[in-house]
């Protein structure tokens, strides 16, 4: 039965965020001693009610831009989208942008911690209409900023990962892989995808976004499908199939597990050098703001990673029942740390043949920002330098001033990846933006294709 509420009721609500906050925990550690291959791991420090220091979501002020290193410049690919998340890059140039948020959920009644993590989504700009839409943007005159936005796919459910392979483009819906037959230079598919596999989502559905790539050679994808809860609160037997990298045959869906215990693999990306899959994962929360710390690992077939029993290795989490000894003296130790709460959710790698050419080969990492720990972390892009394909030295700044002066977030960071320019491009989920970061000369002019290969064959 719906009851008014009160004066104290409403006081209570109203004020409930700074009491959390104010009964929440601060990082005793800076965020950089979480990051590196060898990361600090103090011992837990959970707070009785967990630390909740979301940046609000305020968007961009007119003619403000995140700011870019010397040697960079940043301009507005496209604006006004609708939650943009993920991009994917055509070969003809064209730019995929899924516009998506998480699919609406079904009243589960009342919890403590449900309430918190909607007011979180709240603040941070995440509880908005999923657009359910895949947009093209097309660059007609080359001068960096899209002349062209087409309804490319619509009606979808919370979709995320893009990838084409052979004339079939194949788009991670929240519960399903679907493939739709593509034609170079088309604006639209209006014919709906050919169900490839069930993936899970359910009700609850904790986390909802399905990551795709292809593997080199094109005959088998990759799924990433993250867990149903923090650290499986939610009961063992709702994480079936979870917090895992899938490995399927694109030609008849069948699938297996290729990677598990990896809390929420978003990201995943193909070193060249070795031709390794490596994948940006989100570990678990509310055991202080020191722990646990983000990472990239590459993924070995068959390897477990931890989730939910153990972290960082074998550092056993003791929240969760029943314990597993047996799979946690099997846990692999991710091969980097990216910071602990920084929500590192893009990933793609440069073999130093793009527009960003003085960073090198590594890796660069869309932060998307924490929301459990004070001070906060992340909300910016990155860059780690690689060496033979691996992590070799400390991250590099590519894209910072995500958080205005009052700590509010004018945007925040998710997809990375480089267009046929190559420039890399940022999904801006809060700021509506796909922001374009081109390389530049000495006199602050952008590098040209010609000058990227001339420095590539070097």
């Amino acid at each position: 039965m719906n009851r008014a509420r009160t004066p104290l009721t409403l006081f209570l609500l109203l004020s409930m965020p700074l009491v959390l906050l104010a009964c929440g925990s601060t990082a005793e550690l800076p965020v950089e001693a979480g990051i590196g291959p060898d990361p600090a791991l103090p011992e837990p420090n959970p707070p009785w009610l967990p630390t909740v220091n979301i940046a609000p979501a305020v968007g961009w002020p007119e003619g403000r831009t995140p700011q870019a290193p010397p040697d960079t410049k940043v301009i507005a690919f496209a604006d006004d989208l609708e939650h943009p998340r993920w991009l994917y890059v055509l070969p003809n140039g064209d730019v995929l942008v899924a516009e998506t948020a998480a699919p609406p959920k079904p009243d589960q009644g009342f919890s403590l911690r449900g309430w918190i993590m909607e007011q979180v989504m709240e603040n941070a700009g995440a509880a908005v209409p999923s657009a359910d839409r895949i947009t093209l943007l097309r660059d007609v005159d080359g001068d960096g900023v899209a002349d062209e936005r087409h309804a490319f796919l619509e009606n979808l459910n919370s979709p995320f990962g893009m990838v084409l392979v052979e004339g079939d483009l194949y788009v991670a819906n929240t519960d399903e892989l679907l493939r739709f037959n593509y034609r170079d230079g088309q604006t639209r598919i209006g014919q709906p995808g050919q169900r490839i596999v069930e993936l899970p989502a359910g009700p609850n559905n904790y986390h909802w976004t399905k990551n795709v790539v292809a593997s080199p050679d094109g005959s088998k994808l990759y799924v990433s499908v993250g867990s149903n809860s923090n650290v499986g609160e939610q009961g063992l037997e709702s994480e079936i199939g979870r917090a895992a990298i899938w490995e399927v045959d694109r030609q008849t869906g069948k699938h297996r597990i290729y990677a598990q215990g990896l809390r929420n693999p978003v990201g995943m990306a193909w070193v060249s050098y070795d031709d390794r899959l490596w994948t940006a994962v989100n570990e678990r929360d509310e055991l202080g703001g020191d722990l646990v710390p983000d990472y990239m690992t590459a993924v070995e077939d068959g390897g477990f990673y931890g989730w939910p029993f153990s972290y960082y290795g074998q550092h056993v989490d003791e929240r969760v029942e029943p314990q597993a000894p047996e799979l946690v003296e099997r846990a692999i130790k991710p091969d980097y740390a990216l910071g602990p709460h920084t929500a590192s959710l893009g990933l793609t790698y440069s073999d130093n043949k793009d527009s960003l050419q003085h960073f090198g080969r590594g890796m660069f990492v869309g932060q998307h920002g924490s929301w459990n720990r004070n001070p906060r972390s992340g909300y910016k892009v990155i860059f780690v330098p690689f060496l033979e394909g691996r992590p070799n030295g400390m991250p590099k700044d590519v894209l910072t001033g995500f958080l205005n002066e009052d700590g509010e977030a004018m945007g925040r960071p998710v997809g990375v990846v480089f267009d046929t320019d190559g420039d890399l491009l940022v999904a801006d989920d809060v700021g509506n933006t796909v922001w374009r970061v081109r390389g530049t000369d000495n006199q602050g002019m952008p590098i040209s294709a010609n000058q990227i290969w001339r420095v590539a064959a070097r």
